[in-house]
């Protein structure tokens, strides 16, 4: 379907809308009119007249909202090409084969993703300025090739006018989602007039010593909620009537890919690109806001930079992402086909003979790497987090950990207290010499299952002895790294471990343990390896 076309049917599916709200409100008049021109007067009359103009105020009010609400545009680092130049002749370089006039303005995101928009007006036919927006991250995992690939898909949106678009679309989306949400929230609001007069009747009741009444607002709202409904049912019918074209888009706009950068590095680029977003996922939640909760992040640069390290460390692991693509889109509304299925398409195309080229990393096309992404920092993250103090990667996991196994302990520490135990190991052990049933009773101040909570006797003990067992370990953790004798072991390839005083120091330890929750507890081995000098 052709530019001119698509636009004719978004304007007719805008018109849509407002024609359903014509004749609704052309049913409303005629149903008052019905009424009073009958003669039968009184207040069901009345009542039913103001009915219909309380239903008619949504109506009204999403006929009359012109303007679709402008969503904030993602925060980044605008370069200019005096800054980033090889990057600017790249962009335009790929404009130029896919057949379209580049971007205007470049923003550098932080986000896994490439997307494009334009300030187009009078319906998508005088165009203005155009914006790349354009993620570090995904820069991080792609090579030059594939990022040619990412940014020809982009440029085939604006080749296809589909940027242009945009806008009507959206406000014919944005004026029924406002709607909708208008009848929900006036019925939402009957309801809880309604639910509070019946509370306030049955305190009444109960006051006066009589039995309350049932709570039941089932028939409140009931008119909203089904003009909602009608709404809700155009709506699903204008989603699918644009979406089906957006989908279009997109494998057209796959195409581009293929011709700008081949066949194997637009399939690549995708199947990274599946990889790449469950990765950074991933890295910024246990490597990137590891330490915030102890106040702390990375070096300057790092906290999207150290992404980079991850990929390497984990490409084995990620090679599995590439090969399990999703076969269905992620949501019913989804503009995107799935990734499967575009793959598919592209790998289907005949061999081009560009397969196997040699391409540097893409984050070589920045002037500066570290400065991008020290500068991108400064752009996204919040003042609370900048005022973060920044340490070394190695330092960060170890005194992150630290804090936190220390904070995990303090369960632990209030049920020592409340058995009259000191909060140290030392006293716990102390503790345990003199009364062997203490750590029974600690235990059981401890979470547990609803199993282990009604066990008693030998199977009480057994449930319990690995819970003493966990919080002792947890003790030895905080004693150790207080005194400097163990560190928490940064890893880019799994998890971060503890790194003890001495080889096999691990094995005795877990013996001392398993002595000291023993029927016959010996706390010996456990103070000579953990308490002595």
């Amino acid at each position: 379907m052709g530019a001119s076309l698509r636009a004719v049917r978004a304007l007719v599916l805008l018109a849509g809308f407002y024609l359903l709200g014509l004749v609704l409100l052309a049913v409303l008049a005629g149903a008052d009119y019905a009424v009073l021109a009958s003669g039968h007067g009184g207040p069901a009359a009345v009542k039913i007249v103001i009915v219909s103009v309380v239903l008619a105020v949504p109506i009204v009010r999403g006929l009359f909202m012109l303007r679709t609400p402008k969503g904030e545009p993602p925060a980044g680092v605008p370069v200019t090409e005096a800054q980033e130049p090889l990057l600017w002749q790249t962009v335009r370089d790929v404009a130029r084969q896919v057949g379209t006039r580049a971007p205007d303005e470049i923003v550098l995101i932080d986000e896994v993703n490439a997307a494009v928009g334009e300030d187009a007006k009078l319906l998508g036919l005088r165009p203005r300025t155009r914006r790349l927006y354009l993620g570090l991250p995904l820069m991080t995992g792609l090579d030059e090739m594939q990022l040619r690939a990412v940014l020809a898909h982009e440029m085939g949106h604006y080749a296809n006018l589909d940027t242009r678009l945009t806008p009507l679309i959206a406000r014919g989306r944005a004026q029924l989602i406002r709607t909708i949400g208008h009848f929900h929230d006036r019925a939402d609001s009957k309801v809880a007039k309604e639910r509070a007069k019946q509370e306030k009747k049955a305190e009444k009741r109960i006051a006066n010593g009589k039995k309350a009444k049932e709570i039941n607002t089932a028939g409140e709202g009931a008119m909203y909620r089904a003009m909602a409904k009608i709404y809700t049912a155009y709506g699903k019918f204008y989603m699918r009537a644009t979406l089906s074209s957006a989908r279009r888009q997109e494998l057209a706009a796959d195409l581009a890919s293929v011709e700008v950068a081949g066949r194997d590095s637009a399939a690549s680029a995708l199947r990274e690109l599946n990889a790449l977003d469950s990765a950074h996922d991933f890295y910024m939640r246990s490597y990137a806001t590891l330490g915030v909760g102890a106040g702390l992040l990375p070096r300057p640069g790092q906290v999207f930079g150290g992404l980079r390290t991850l990929l390497e460390a984990r490409s084995a692991e990620l090679d599995g992402l590439r090969h399990e693509l999703s076969t269905e889109p992620t949501s019913p509304y989804d503009s995107h086909p799935a990734l499967a299925e575009r793959v598919a398409r592209i790998e289907a195309l005949p061999d081009d003979g560009r397969g196997g080229q040699a391409a540097r990393p893409s984050l070589e096309l920045l002037a500066s790497p570290q400065a991008s992404l020290t500068a991108l920092e400064q752009a996204v993250l919040s003042p609370q987090a900048l005022a973060l103090k920044r340490v070394d990667w190695e330092d960060l996991v170890h005194e992150s950990m630290t804090q936190y196994v220390g904070q995990g302990a303090a369960e632990v520490r209030e049920a020592l207290a409340a058995e009259g135990a000191g909060p140290e190991l030392a006293v716990l052990l102390d503790a345990i010499d003199a009364d062997p049933a203490v750590r029974w009773r600690i235990a059981d101040r401890l979470p547990k299952s609803e199993e282990a909570a009604s066990a008693t006797g030998r199977a009480a003990r057994e449930f319990a002895r690995p819970v003493v067992r966990r919080a002792l370990n947890q003790l030895v953790t905080v004693e150790l790294t207080a005194r400097g004798a163990a560190r928490w072991q940064l890893s880019w390839s799994d998890s971060a471990t503890l790194r003890y005083p001495a080889d096999g120091f691990e094995d005795q330890l877990g013996l001392a343990l398993d002595a000291a929750v023993a029927d016959q507890p010996d706390t010996e081995s456990l103070r000579k390896l953990v308490l002595a000098p």
